[in-house]
């Protein structure tokens, strides 16, 4: 059955995981212009890559940290949302982004242990910075980082400070490097502050049932992770908490996201991913269990007809 095979770490997991991915990647470029050079083969082979890194930086967390139970459903989840809305693999600045994002959200829980705090800090907010100059909303994941240290009651005033340094010291570089090689101050920022409230674009069949998909098993996931916030042991429930979070600002990017591509969900998925992989790991029935992950992988795949 299916839950037996992503419900342990194995090889075989990442290798599914890799093609579903990469059907994702190269359905999305279906009626794209499509250029058979050099550049243009590395480029997407590349982005593929960004891609595939993202869900194992994602693997990387979850395993780390222990924000499951050394299941593997997280990078199949993250590779099926990729799969249903796969529009999100064909903008570059926002892959970049989001990838930038997950190293920082790496940090940012790493901080439970307390070592070399000063680092971790700085290291979270300099990600983020870079995110930023890809999209600028993703500054959003900024506020985590000040979430992090409220949930880990930290009130040493330096830690609070420390972000802005990270910060600033990207956007030092990034303006010296316009200077250098532009000859100007801001064209290295490849996103501005606009917003948009124009959702006609997912007026379409295949957004609205992806979009349903992921918001109603996500809702349904989100309800029983709260719930069991109260179960999971002290030193751990920060990280729990900072993943919710962590959907709540990408949810938020996704509302005031200024083109309304579809993209704009990538933010979503590594942590909505967690969230589900949590819920699933708790369905006591087992023939529930399956169901619940069939339509999940059954979904992504019908509407790749639609």
């Amino acid at each position: 059955m299916i839950t037996s095979i992503f419900n342990k770490s194995k090889p075989i997991n990442f290798v599914i995981v890799f093609f579903i991915t990469l059907l994702a990647f190269l359905t999305a470029r279906l009626g794209m212009p499509i250029e058979l050079t050099a550049s243009y083969i590395f480029k997407q082979i590349g982005l593929f890559l960004f891609c595939y890194m993202s869900i194992l930086v994602v693997n990387f967390i979850v395993s780390k940290h222990s924000l499951t139970k050394k299941s593997n459903y997280e990078i199949l989840l993250f590779s099926l949302f990729l799969l249903a809305i796969n529009q999100t693999t064909t903008n570059t600045n926002i892959l970049f982004s989001n990838f930038f994002i997950l190293l920082a959200l790496r940090r940012i829980i790493s901080l439970r242990s307390f070592i070399s705090p000063d680092k971790k800090l700085f290291d979270a907010a300099f990600w983020i910075g870079i995110a930023t100059l890809f999209f600028f909303w993703s500054s959003l994941f900024f506020v985590l980082i000040f979430i992090a240290l409220l949930l880990y009651t930290d009130n040493k005033v330096k830690h609070w400070i420390i972000p802005f340094v990270g910060i600033l010291t990207v956007f030092i570089i990034a303006i010296s490097v316009s200077v250098l090689v532009n000859g100007d101050f801001f064209s290295v920022f490849k996103s501005l502050p606009d917003v948009s409230y124009d959702f006609n674009n997912y007026n379409t069949a295949q957004f609205l049932i992806a979009t349903t998909m992921l918001f109603s098993f996500g809702l349904w996931a989100s309800l029983f992770y709260v719930k069991s916030l109260k179960g999971k042991k002290k030193a751990f429930r920060p990280s729990f908490k900072i993943v919710l979070f962590a959907v709540l600002i990408a949810f938020i990017i996704a509302v005031l996201a200024p083109n309304k591509t579809g993209a704009e969900f990538l933010f979503l998925f590594a942590p909505l991913a967690i969230i589900i992989t949590n819920y699933i790991e708790t369905i006591q029935e087992k023939w529930f269990r399956e169901i619940f992950v069939l339509t999940l992988i059954i979904v992504p795949f019908i509407l790749l007809f639609l």
